[in-house]
């Protein structure tokens, strides 16, 4: 998006607030539908267990939320983009080990987004139970109640194709409903019970923690009102800083009088349990229910509807930064940065509609949600280390102090978090799964890139201008475009001269070497001419940023109207009826695919990536259709991949039986 976008994302208007409320408090806004419900869950409701409660939660948005992501991390900002993938541009020169903390990370957050939807829909569906009209019908966990919150996900994923242009104008307004109710109904309850605002003292977070009955377990439930931090920093590109710094002092008071409300009504049921009932729609007068379960639902569709196009965000990232195969990408509107991607979609459906009909109510989801935001928080704080030291050059104690702040923190709450997840590894290795997608995908380009062999590109100038002159070879196209992974100019890969002068030679006007560099930068689009030989060799680099889509095609061909308009062009095209300034034919394209062949020979670790990699290549794009190449003028050569020169083989020739040399 560059600095043209963040121009008026740096200013603080009433409708950039809106934005803000619209895009990034969805999941942290839904959460007071379940977090005193976790808290409570079984337990006769004390004050011991209420005040320390809300002590918990107010301390832990104002120390994680507020102290760790709105007032520092939002700092960390790769040209107003933030998230994962930004914060390791921005660190990842500084160790060759930051990868894996971006992985995990990357593969927590797209968790985030499979448990987030189910779970807050289905805590405002339940609500429909105290309704007097759905009494006996609705009720966490029977068959409607699951049959409503999947055809609600199931509508939600299905018009993601369409793009989220129109309901998104609404998203804003909506969550500023929202959040107004939650203050209103939490101001009204704490009216009534005033004492509750003891529990903003931090003695009652430490009496729940130390002296209630295994009350360290409980910031396993604590932590879900925090959840949605992590989304604060992904979304940073879509509002800007000033935007959320200013909303969320709105969000965070809506929030802790919310629940102060809640411990205000838990507080006058003292003595008992909750026997099913939610804290949240207890504050509700009758009459209101209804439309209060109503606006709660909005407000989690809203909520999934970000992290679902958050996730569509990261996939496409991670594509561009080497972390994920190549998939189809589709641009639904013409707003920038609003991508769809099929497969992530369908993915992310499967997930949730399986999370639903797996645990069926909102209190057996609480069990599992909050361990993975927990391990992408704590991969946030460890990419911060390296941001605020050799970033920011802040002083090494300073930056120790911070972070041992945070880690402990955030390494109590995984505790208690990892403690509920036990009882359900299954969902640990599907999220593993995607660990390993990642992984193996990048240290496979690595490993591949690390045994291709370049060949010095001026050496062979001479060859390819007396080969385009030869008019005896018959001539492949005017425009002759190899894409190299060459970083330095004068380089190419030897297949690619081989390609040219050995397997079979390919005469042409002008032979074009494409490189894609990637920057740090999330929307650079920049390119560079380097001439060879005249009118002949011709290199072009594209320096395009880390969310801009490669669409080699189109950038090519603009590259060739400019160079054309500045007269810097000059060729006969191989068809006369052509004119000269018309690039829209006699272009070809020549990729390299390479594959494995029995002459490769690497260690058991090597051979075992590189073995899931080709696997996960299948299902992928091809370069062919990743870079938006046309296929009638594109040619995919196949050549082996040859990770080390195979020995010598010991063939020798022998003599034909009952014949002797000097016969011969």
């Amino acid at each position: 998006m560059g600095n043209y976008a963040h121009g008026h994302l740096s200013k603080v208007t009433i409708g950039t607030l809106l934005v803000a409320l619209g895009i990034i408090y969805g999941d942290i806004g839904t959460s007071p539908l379940y977090v005193f419900k976790a808290i409570i869950d079984t337990r006769v409701i004390t004050e011991q267990l209420v005040l320390g409660g809300i002590s918990c939660v107010f301390w832990t948005l104002t120390i994680q939320t507020t102290f760790k992501y709105i007032l520092l991390t939002l700092h960390a900002d790769n040209r107003g983009e933030g998230g994962i993938f930004s914060l390791y541009a921005l660190v990842r020169r500084f160790g060759k080990w930051i990868y894996i903390p971006t992985i995990l990370g990357a593969a927590t957050l797209l968790a985030d987004g499979i448990i987030t939807p189910p779970i807050s829909v289905s805590s405002a569906v339940e609500g429909l139970g105290g309704v007097k009209a759905f009494e006996g019908i609705i009720a966490p966990g029977n068959n409607l109640t699951v049959t409503i919150v999947i055809i609600i996900l199931s509508f939600l994923f299905f018009f993601q194709r369409f793009g989220t242009k129109v309901v998104g104008a609404t998203f804003g307004p909506m969550m500023f409903v929202w959040f107004t109710m939650l203050f209103v109904l939490g101001a009204i309850s704490v009216a009534q019970d005033p004492w509750v605002l003891r529990a903003l003292s931090p003695h009652y977070a430490y009496d729940l923690l130390v002296n209630y009955p295994h009350g360290f377990w409980l910031l396993g439930a604590v932590f879900l009102c925090t959840t949605g931090a992590e989304a604060l920093y992904s979304d940073l590109g879509h509002c800007g800083r000033k935007n959320i710094q200013v909303s969320w002092i709105y969000v965070k008071t809506a929030l802790i009088v919310n629940y102060m409300g809640q411990g205000a009504w838990l507080l006058r049921e003292g003595g008992h349990t909750l026997d099913g009932r939610n804290p949240f729609y207890e504050l509700m007068p009758h009459w209101f229910l209804l439309i209060g379960v109503v606006i709660a639902t909005m407000a989690a569709i809203i909520a999934s509807q970000a992290l679902i196009s958050g996730s569509f965000t990261l996939i496409s990232e991670a594509i561009t930064m080497n972390f994920w195969p190549r998939v189809r990408i589709k641009f639904p509107t013409d707003i920038r940065g609003q991508i769809y991607i099929p497969s992530v979609n369908w993915l992310l459906w499967v997930g949730c509609v399986g999370i639903m009909l797996i645990f069926r109510n909102s209190g057996d989801m609480e069990h599992i949600y909050g361990f993975f935001i927990t391990l992408a928080m704590l991969m946030t704080t460890t990419l911060m280390f390296g941001y605020l030291r050799f970033v920011r050059h802040w002083n090494l104690v300073l930056v120790m102090l911070i972070m041992a702040v945070f880690f402990s923190v955030e390494i109590a709450y995984f505790i208690a978090n990892a403690v509920k997840i036990l009882e359900r590894p299954w969902f640990v290795f599907s999220v593993l799964a995607l660990v390993a997608v990642m992984f193996v995908w990048f240290r496979a380009r690595k490993i591949t890139n690390r045994f291709i062999e370049f060949a010095h590109l001026p050496d062979y100038a001479q060859k390819l201008k007396e080969l385009s002159n030869d008019k005896e070879i018959p001539k492949c196209a005017t425009h002759l475009v190899y894409l190299t992974k060459a970083d330095r100019p004068i380089n190419v890969e030897k297949q690619v001269i081989d390609s040219l002068l050995s397997r079979k030679v390919k005469r042409a006007d002008i032979y074009w070497f494409l490189h894609v560099n990637y920057t740090d930068e999330p929307y650079t689009m920049q390119y560079r001419v380097m001439e060879l030989v005249d009118d002949k060799v011709i290199r072009v680099d594209f320096d395009l940023g880390f969310r801009v889509q490669p669409r080699i095609n189109k950038l090519f061909r603009r590259v060739l109207e400019e160079m054309d308009a500045n007269n810097e062009l000059q060729f006969k095209n191989k068809y006369e009826s052509i004119q000269k300034g018309d690039f829209h034919t006699d272009i070809s394209y020549v990729l390299m695919e390479r594959f494995l062949s029995v002459e490769n020979e690497f260690t058991m670790r090597d051979d075992l990536i590189l073995d899931a990699y080709f696997a996960l290549k299948t299902l992928a794009l091809s370069d062919r259709e990743a870079f938006g190449l046309d296929p009638n003028v594109t040619v995919v050569e196949q050549v082996p991949l040859v990770i080390q020169t195979a020995r010598e083989l010991p063939l020798k020739r022998s003599v034909p039986k009952g014949k002797t040399k000097s016969q011969d």
